[in-house]
This record gives structure tokens, sequence and C-alpha cells, in this order.
């Protein structure tokens, strides 16, 4: 797949900020940590933090397909019964019964 110029700024500029943000979080838990690091150990600490937001974050999409994959069925169901036409000759019910306020 080829893209543009203008494609590939955009891709670009959209890693620059989201590079950005990371080395914002980064500083902000070595802020927390109460950590004062010399400019070597804090390379190494930005880039553990890194390694393990990545991981984090691949462990989550993991979870959440897995949910995903589990309710699918449930859903699918739900909806084949919400729209099945009835069969010839029975009489349909309506999915929502409206009782009246007395």
């Amino acid at each position: 797949m080829q893209m543009g110029p203008q494609e590939r700024n955009l891709m670009r500029a959209r890693e620059k900020v989201h590079r950005e943000q990371l080395k914002r979080e980064a500083e902000k838990a070595l802020r927390a940590a109460n950590l004062r690091l010399d400019q070597e150990k804090r390379d190494l600490f930005e880039e553990r933090y890194f390694q393990e937001r990545r991981r984090i974050e691949r462990e989550l999409r993991q979870e959440v397909e897995m949910k995903r994959q589990q309710e699918l069925p449930v859903l699918q169901e739900r909806l084949r019964k919400e729209f099945q036409e009835p069969l010839p000759g029975t009489k349909s019910t309506p999915a929502i019964s409206v009782t009246p306020n007395h």
C-alpha cells in the first residue's frame, strides 16, 4: 500500500505526538517515583517504562479480545431472536410490551 506525501507526513506527525506523550508519561512516572537519576539511568528508566507500557497494553488488548469473543455468541443469539421472522401461521408477539399507567 502506497501512501501519498500528505498521508506520510500525517502519520509521522501522529507518531511524533505519541512519542512525546509517552515521554511525558515516563517523566511523570520518574517524578512520582521520587528518583534522581543521571542521564544514562534516566534513559534506561524511560526505555523500561516504554517496554512495560507496551506489555501492559498488549495484555489489555488480549483480555478485551477474549472478552469480546466470549460475548459475541450471546449478542448474536439475542439479535437472532430479536430479528427472527415468525413462522407462517403463528401469532407474532411484540418484542416490547407496553403497560398502561393506572
